[in-house]
């Protein structure tokens, strides 16, 4: 492809098929910017980032700065002197000198219908206010957090049974597609920016632990829209006799039970628990106790017994 030099920067499996796709179709690229390896897993052991296992197999040159501010990195950054910088899912703040230095900026993918959602939690947040509508842009980056020229947008339908990681999967194959073309016209002059309507900006902030926690005086559906928000990481969750449980899958119905939110009403002939929410009941699917593995409820209750009246909830 005709394109002008770039350094591309990301580092989790949302920006895998973006760095691919550049690769794929021949784009010049003078470097690979990641995250450092990091501790993961039960083990904590030192675990390379997604994009640094696809760079090194593609041998480019791969950089893993502690900190991307720091003078030693943007030296490396002037001496790469790209032409046009790509981010996606990178992780950190990026210094004004990386945003304005190249000659064509420094282009963002993002996954929601800017200025709808900006931060860093855009999927998780849309599907948590049960929104049935999202996106992909490509955005020109600029000083603010994802309030940049929109330089290419296309609107994606949320199925009833998406999920986090679904919804995550599709949008970073479209969004790397929509890289592709936002490159070309780039590099053939046919890109038209179009600036963002600040009056319609939301947020979509990081999510914190306590995000997750399901509050069974809400509506059903704003609980199952939670559980589909966290699934399949990190987990909505509740609390069963002190332990964390985390649910990934429920279903749930329409039902004026009297009971108090987060009480176990009865268990159904599939095995599922029904609880009861501010306007209905709620039956888990899909859960993880504390310390056990994933599994399906009803192989979860084969040895662990719920009984009708048990309170789900937070720690008292």
């Amino acid at each position: 492809m005709q394109a002008p030099s770039i350094l591309f920067m990301g580092t989790p499996d949302f920006a895998v098929p973006s760095l691919k796709i550049l690769i794929g179709n021949g784009a010049p690229l003078t470097g690979v910017v990641t995250q450092p390896d990091r501790p993961s897993g039960r083990g904590r052991r030192l675990t390379p980032p997604p994009v640094k296992v696809l760079a090194e197999a593609s041998s480019l040159p791969l950089f893993q700065p502690e900190r991307i501010r720091d003078e030693s990195f943007l030296k490396i950054f002037r001496d790469l002197a790209p032409a046009l910088v790509v981010v996606v899912a990178f992780g950190q703040i990026l210094p004004m000198e990386m945003i304005t230095r190249p000659h064509y900026g420094c282009i963002n993918v993002h996954p929601s219908l800017l200025p709808k959602y900006r931060g860093a939690a855009p999927i998780q947040w849309s599907l948590i206010r049960g929104e049935t509508m999202t996106g992909m842009t490509i955005m020109q980056m600029d000083e603010g957090v994802d309030s940049g020229d929109i330089l290419l947008q296309e609107a994606v339908p949320i199925a009833p049974g998406d999920n986090f990681g679904s919804l995550h999967d599709r949008l970073a194959v479209l969004g790397a597609e929509m890289l592709l073309k936002t490159i070309g016209m780039i590099a053939d002059g046919s890109i038209r920016p179009v600036k963002q309507d600040h009056s319609r900006a939301t947020l979509a902030p990081r999510i914190k632990r306590e995000d997750g926690l399901i509050d069974w005086s809400k509506g059903v559906r704003e609980i199952l829209s939670l559980i589909r928000g966290l699934s399949p990481n990190p987990g909505a969750y509740t609390f069963l006799d002190g332990k964390k449980l985390r649910v990934y899958a429920a279903r749930g119905e329409a039902s004026a039970s009297g009971s108090s939110p987060g009480t176990v009403l009865r268990v159904g002939k599939d095995g599922n628990p029904a609880i009861a929410a501010a306007d209905g009941l709620v039956y888990p699917e899909e859960i993880q106790m504390e310390n056990r593995k994933r599994m399906s409820m009803a192989d979860f209750l084969r040895g662990y017994r719920v009984t009708p009246e048990t309170i789900l909830g937070p720690l008292a």
